[in-house]
């Protein structure tokens, strides 16, 4: 399986938007153990939203289309609803 997961800085308020083989739950310890030079410096992270897909192209497309524009309003639509 391949995952599109969102997280959120519990330090900015920011999102992250990332792919991954992965669970989405493992992947967040990861980002919050620092592991992630990314996402290091704005840790704690808790995971928002997460998809799953059989197909890794399939995948790889929707973590592009999260991270445009009308992704992110999606995201902010499902997120902060």
């Amino acid at each position: 399986m391949y995952y599109v997961y969102v997280l959120r800085s519990l330090k900015t308020k920011s999102k992250y938007t990332g792919f991954t083989e992965d669970c989405p739950k493992e992947r967040l310890k990861s980002h919050n153990s620092g592991s992630s030079q990314f996402t290091r410096n704005n840790r704690p992270y808790v995971l928002v939203y997460s998809e799953s897909f059989t197909e890794e192209a399939k995948a790889r497309k929707r973590e592009r289309f999260l991270k445009t524009g009308q992704g992110r309003q999606f995201l902010d639509k499902i997120i902060d609803s």
